[in-house]
């Protein structure tokens, strides 16, 4: 088990949300942070750390992601034309990841960049073990024929903690989906509030 697997839910404890919106979390009993200073009292925030707290939750979300790639990322949503915030939300829903977390084929961001790693899934019918690889509107995804059965599919595709989003179509039966359309920040079902706006902030400073 990987040592980000291992520390998952201290990032919620640390932001002091419950990320992924899960009944397990330890933000549901324990609110304070995690360490022996988890439980001091806090000052009111700068702008500075309201924008790193706002980037940090956005990274979280997502498995987590490095600080080099999720810069990157920022990079490529202001290049493009449009609302910068808008465009980085489509490029982290864009993500192979997310998708497969989305449409159900794993229970966290974490277990479906595991999954992929280890060559569960299909993109438009060839294997992709890449996580971070960006899929195109209509890219057909799926899970491979002899992982259909794994417990941890199962498992997920039954959870009831969340809904698979208007954007993607998925059948959970055949255990595949497709990437319909770019989202809005509103089409995206996040458990706690997202403000992409001050990740911007935070780096156009």
């Amino acid at each position: 088990m990987s040592k980000r697997l291992q520390s998952k839910y201290k990032i919620n404890r640390r932001l002091g949300v419950n990320l992924w919106g899960r009944a397990k979390s330890p933000i549901n009993k324990r609110e304070y942070g995690p360490g022996q200073h988890g439980q001091r009292r806090r000052s009111k925030p700068s702008d500075f750390s309201v924008q790193l707290m706002a980037k940090q939750k956005l990274k979280g979300y997502y498995g987590n992601i490095s600080e080099k790639q999720f810069r990157r990322y920022y990079d490529e949503a202001s290049r493009r034309k449009g609302d910068t915030s808008e465009n980085l939300i489509n490029i982290l829903e864009r993500r192979l990841d997310a998708v497969v977390y989305r449409l159900k084929f794993a229970a966290t961001p974490f277990a479906a960049r595991q999954f992929i790693n280890h060559g569960h899934i299909l993109v438009n019918g060839k294997k992709v073990n890449i996580p971070s690889y960006s899929l195109k509107d209509n890219d057909v995804v799926e899970v491979k024929e002899k992982s259909k059965q794994l417990a941890i599919v199962l498992d997920a595709v039954q959870s009831k903690e969340r809904d698979t989003p208007e954007y993607l179509q998925v059948d959970h039966r055949q255990m595949k989906g497709s990437f319909v359309r770019s989202p809005k920040l509103n089409d995206v079902p996040y458990p706690v509030t997202m403000e992409p706006n001050l990740v911007i902030e935070f780096y156009s400073r």
